[in-house]
């Protein structure tokens, strides 16, 4: 039976939650070490098990790596792309706290490529939205987001910054978002796209299309998405 405290909680939950509260406040960071099996066993006053559990449990999420002989490091958090969530809810999930910095946030009239894959007339009037994405107070990805103006209006005066885009879309505009097609491939920092993500020029990322279609098939949104490719996985299930 595991060990608990006199709330309930069984030790090895406890172990954890201590962890991800220091990753969460930026005392922990990608790549420190974690306190030893026995050193964690000591601290929480559990068996040497109950402490290996906790951490197993911890790889297991992608929180913490092990490095057979050497330790257990905090890992570099990474975003899995097989659910359509947004970087809210991704760096939720990631037990991380998601910012963004907005880069350019207007109406436009000059972007006849995206509105054709929104199904607008050319020129209509289009909302892009620019945003760095950040967690652990590092830049993760360059997202740019297009949508409708007349669709969506006011959505600018939107805490865009803080927020996320589809809580707003849901409870602002009671949009119910269905599914997403996705263009994925490898490019090439930009001297521009670099500077923002805080990598060389030239480096690898992953960029992503992304349309965005409601419940009932309604072209919602596209988005444009440069993401470090040493911070995301693109997770694939193959049935046959």
């Amino acid at each position: 039976m595991p060990q608990r405290n006199r709330n309930g909680v069984p030790a090895y939950q406890r172990i954890q939650s201590t962890i991800r509260k220091r990753i969460e406040a930026g005392q922990l960071r990608s790549g420190d070490a974690v306190a030893s099996e026995r050193d964690l066993a000591k601290l929480h006053q559990v068996s040497l098990m109950t402490a290996r559990h906790a951490l197993a449990s911890l790889e297991r999420e992608g929180i913490v790596e092990r490095r057979r002989g050497i330790g257990t490091f905090v890992s570099s958090p990474k975003i899995h792309f097989n659910k359509l969530m947004s970087y809210t809810e991704q760096m939720a999930g990631r037990s991380l706290t998601a910012n963004s910095k907005v880069l350019f946030a207007r109406i436009v009239f000059d972007e006849q490529e995206v509105a054709a894959r929104l199904a607008l007339p050319p020129t209509s009037g289009v909302i892009k939205l620019e945003r760095i994405r950040h967690a652990a107070e590092e830049p993760f990805a360059l997202e740019t987001c297009y949508l409708s103006a007349a669709e969506f209006p006011n959505l600018l005066s939107a805490a865009l910054g803080r927020d996320s885009l589809f809580k707003i879309l849901e409870r602002e505009y009671e949009v119910e978002l269905g599914y997403a097609d996705e263009e994925v491939d490898a490019t090439a920092a930009d001297p521009r796209t670099a500077d923002l993500l805080g990598v060389l020029r030239r480096d690898p990322l992953l960029r992503i299309r992304q349309l965005i279609y409601s419940s009932k098939g309604t072209t919602l949104m596209y988005v444009l998405g440069f993401y470090r490719s040493d911070r995301h996985k693109l997770m694939i299930r193959r049935f046959r």
